[in-house]
């Protein structure tokens, strides 16, 4: 019986005590074919399969038993057996696969519908890689890269049918001293330029084919200003596809009051060989749109060419000979201006525009403006050219495009990831110090603005952003229906992901289930919250343009009903920065609900959370900042924002490499707690915001020992060591987990002691444990689900009544509150309607109705909603209280939508046999 099957019916028996033999269960027999259920294994996103793409891979889930066919598998669909590279992503506790990675070749699989089959496929994959000593090179069918291990180039030259058509491909900065003049005070020196290259420092080849490749580039930026900015950066080929997706990652490393970013570009070389009028540059458009001209146009002139030269070049495509072009335009060609520069820029999230220019020292014509440009361009000519681009363009503005030298022999291009004609970026802390030296006052600047500020510690330095590119290599400019397919790329990715019914059949993360129509009011109302949320923030992000280089992401953290603006200025209700686990509420509703645009939001938040919000290097690695007006501005650094268990989704439904190196990095990141205390502040709080408990400051412990709390430092913890351990069966994550449940199981208790000294090395609490401290917030970071799953991967049966305890009790009143044998507690903690999910837990586990009955009671009691109807429909504010038109809720809070989002799912799928209207 599976975890699923087993809370569905709730049909688990007995006392907590009985329940060990479920981790022990026995295991389905090994499997070698196809899940069970309705529907395909794997299916595309979005509903209409894709005109074309360049390669896919995803994460395929396995029920526990299943066995690993070493000898591959493949896709099987209507066109039939497509072939699959395959790869371990994670294994069951028993040896058994859990979850497997796959690639397919570009334009493969283009029907809808596939099953996942053992067995490799014959098929003629052309994807080949060659190591040498200074240059990898691949080689996929017509074309050829060749990947530098060192130097500034990392690719050197790529060809196409034979020919080179790009060169030199490298990432540039370009920072100043200053953030420049604003125009309202004195006159000041201008900023100095400080310019540097990447420079690729390290090479590691991660997969070699033969329908996917990977090589893995470290490096840093090096320039006049020294060394800064390391950076690390995949490349991946896909068989039959004439392009590498490039994800860059790279650390923000400097002083951010004398370090101000001006410029982030990726450039290159294009030969130019083709006639100034058989030379093309294109940028795509809004909406499928295209703009393309070439270098010396030939329509719209005085005299007319000819319309076969017309056509052809505006299709991109060989003019005739010149001797069939009209004598009356032929003998004068050197006369009509040839175009050499063309810009587009996209400053922020609503217009781009574009200009020209003939060359260096002629002045800029306007071309055009539209909306948002899906962040695609192209130069080139009828003997091949480069198509370069950007995802999320338009969202990670200011962005740009550049082509320069378009009339010369050698072209040049540019992905601006960060504009130089925009503001420098500011990413120094927003206020003074306002009198909160000590501790006393900043406690006070937390009761009044929710900011938790102490000096020096809203620090920028550490921070990291990843962006995505891709670049293609062609041996004649493509048709514009074909570029207007890789615009469609760029903007909006092809992506094949595992059914979600796999992934809830096959029993992974945590309690949740697809919804159910079973007539059920109370139900029915429950699921038109999710749903009308779920929607509201989806509609959020685009209406208060939640976009730019560094916010892209994110969401806000609070509303602001008076405004009717979220409180984007005020302290700790601004930046959401994971408070209270969004990422993992639009994970879970993604899964039950399939929803493309979901899985979209819930994606650049995970890239959002785990590079901005989170330090890579300093004295705060591993450790991520609590929400804020900036992302890094609040002074508490914690586990709980870094938190694995918000990137484990995307790690293993798109088998991304770089969520799995983010997770592996946490792995040793609380040994950051040596110095960074979490608990410093709590005793000096003046008034109603003391908190109870023992949790101190933290001082005075041994080395190799820090404090640690058990729900939002270790409850974060463990979803690294998790992931770590069935990634790659290792022992020492394994044993770092067991150790900490059975040392807090022999607390005297156990959870409810809130947290006690961690010893570094061997995982294990220590001390008596015979203080209570119960935190409203120790079970909402995650916790509560990575619990559920490993109760059932491990069989720690005093571990398990501990947690099953802290459950039953958190919610009691307090007249019924008593600990473990007879001793009398504190009670009245908040978020009471979010932990009726743990109450729920309980009464499953304990097959206790009495307590199922009880976790609907506080379910449906009071919210943090406390004036408005928990399920009131949000409205629309027009009129001069707005800038422009808005919709809002009432009341509404990230922290609200995402807790009450996550406890209704898992209620629903907990003790939804007990829903009664």
């Amino acid at each position: 019986m599976t975890r699923r099957s087993m809370l569905a019916s709730s049909a688990l028996a007995g006392s907590a005590a009985a329940l060990p033999g479920l981790a022990q269960a026995a295991s389905p027999a090994p499997s070698t074919g196809l899940h069970k259920g309705s529907g395909p294994d794997v299916a595309w996103l979005d509903p209409a399969p894709p005109a074309a793409h360049e390669g896919q891979a995803w994460g395929q889930p396995w029920p526990r038993g299943t066995k690993y066919d070493k000898s591959g598998y493949h896709l099987s669909g209507k066109d039939g057996k497509i072939p699959l590279q395959t790869w371990p992503l994670a294994w069951w506790p028993d040896g058994s696969i859990k979850w497997t990675g796959h690639a397919t070749a570009a334009d493969a699989a283009l029907a809808d519908g596939f099953a996942v089959k053992p067995g490799a496929a014959k098929g003629a994959p052309s994807l080949k890689l060659a190591d040498g000593s200074t240059a990898i090179t691949v080689t996929n069918g017509a074309t050829v890269w060749s990947i530098a291990k060192s130097g500034t180039n990392f690719l050197r030259a790529t060809s196409a049918d034979g020919r080179t058509v790009l060169e030199d491909v490298h990432f540039h900065a370009t920072d100043q001293d200053k953030p420049g003049d604003d125009g309202t005070g004195p006159v000041e020196a201008a900023p100095k330029l400080i310019r540097s290259t990447g420079t690729i420092t390290g090479a590691e080849i991660e997969q070699t084919g033969p329908i996917r490749a990977v090589v893995k580039l470290f490096g840093k930026f090096t320039g006049e200003g020294g060394d800064w900015m390391p950076f690390s950066m995949r490349l991946y080929f896909h068989a039959g596809s004439a392009s590498v997706r490039i994800v860059h990652s790279q650390i923000f490393d400097g002083d951010p009051a004398k370090r101000f970013i001006r410029g982030l570009g990726l450039s290159g070389h294009v030969p130019m060989r083709d006639e100034l009028h058989d030379r093309h540059v294109r940028f795509g458009g809004e909406d499928g749109g295209l703009w393309g001209e070439a270098v010396r146009p030939l329509t719209g002139l005085r005299r007319d060419p000819g319309e076969t030269f017309r056509a052809a070049q505006v299709a991109g495509m060989p003019t005739p000979p010149l001797s069939e072009m009209s004598e009356r335009v032929r003998p004068n060609l050197q006369f009509i201006p040839a175009w050499g520069d063309f810009r587009l820029r996209q400053p922020n999230a609503d217009g781009f525009s574009i200009i020209k220019r003939t060359a260096p020292g002629f002045g800029w014509i306007d071309v055009d403006t539209a909306g948002r440009a899906p962040g695609l361009g192209y130069v080139g000519g009828t003997t091949g050219g480069v198509a370069f681009g950007m995802h999320d363009f338009w969202q990670r503005c200011p962005t740009g495009l550049d082509i320069n030298d378009a009339a010369s022999d050698k072209a040049g291009f540019t992905v601006w990831y960060h504009a130089p004609d925009a503001p420098a970026m500011d990413l120094r802390f927003y206020h003074d110090v306002m009198g909160m030296e000590d501790y006393v006052d900043q406690n006070r600047g937390l009761d009044v603005t929710y900011e938790d500020y102490e000096p020096g510690w809203g620090d920028a330095s550490g921070i990291a952003r990843t962006m995505e590119f891709r670049l293609w290599a062609l041996p004649a400019t493509p048709s514009r229906d074909r570029l207007a397919q890789m615009s469609a790329t760029m903007e909006t990715p092809a992506r094949l992901t595992a059914n979600t019914m796999r992934v809830y059949e096959a029993d992974m993360f945590g309690p949740w289930s697809p919804p159910a129509a079973d007539g059920n009011p109370l139900r029915e109302k429950i699921e038109a919250r999710l749903k009308r949320e779920l929607d509201f923030y989806v509609g959020q992000v685009d209406q208060r343009r939640w976009y730019g280089f560094w916010n892209y992401g994110d969401v806000m953290h609070s509303y602001d009903n008076d405004r009717h603006v979220w409180r984007y200025d005020i302290g700790g209700f601004a930046w959401d920065n994971s408070e209270l686990s969004s990422d993992l509420w639009l994970w879970t509703s993604y899964l039950r609900t399939g929803r493309a645009d979901v899985f979209r939001m819930a994606e650049a938040m995970t890239r959002h959370t785990g590079e901005v919000d989170v330090y890579h290097t300093g004295r705060f690695k591993g450790l991520g900042t609590r929400h804020g007006v900036q992302h890094w501005a609040d002074s508490s650094k914690q586990p709980r924002i870094s938190n694995a268990a918000y990137r484990r989704f995307y790690f293993y439904l798109a088998a991304d490499e770089r969520c799995g190196d983010l997770m592996r990095d946490l792995n040793d990141s609380a040994k950051a707690l040596s110095t960074v205390i979490i608990e410093r502040k709590v005793n000096a709080r003046e008034g109603d915001n003391r908190m109870t408990g023992s949790i101190g400051a933290g001082n005075g412990l041994p080395e190799g020992q820090v404090m640690m709390g058990f729900g939002t430092s270790w409850g974060s913890l463990l979803a690294a060591w998790l992931t770590e351990w069935e990634r790659t069966r290792s022992e020492w994550a394994k044993s770092m987990i067991v150790n900490g449940m059975k040392s807090i199981a022999g607390l005297k208790y156990g959870w409810l002691a809130g947290g006690a000294p961690f010893d570094l090395k061997t995982g294990r609490f220590l001390g008596a444990g015979d203080e209570i401290s119960i935190s409203h917030l120790s079970g909402v970071f995650g916790v509560f689900e990575i619990t559920a799953e490993l109760l059932t991967l491990l069989d720690v049966p005093e571990y398990e009544e501990a947690w099953l305890d802290y459950c039953a009790v958190y919610n009691l009143t307090a007249e019924k509150y008593t600990l473990p044998g007879g001793a009398p507690g504190a009670a009245g903690r908040g978020l009471r309607q979010a932990h009726s999910r743990f109450t729920a837990y309980a009464g499953v586990m304990r097959d206790d109705p009495e307590l199922k009955r009880r976790a609907w009671a506080e379910f449906f009691g009071p919210g943090d909603r406390t004036d408005r109807d928990q399920y009131a429909e949000g409205h629309r504010v027009t009129g001069d209280a707005v800038l422009r038109p808005v919709d809002e809720i009432i009341e509404i809070s990230t922290n609200d939508a995402s807790q009450w989002g996550l406890t209704a799912i898992e209620n629903l799928t907990l003790i939804g046999d007990v829903l009664r209207p």
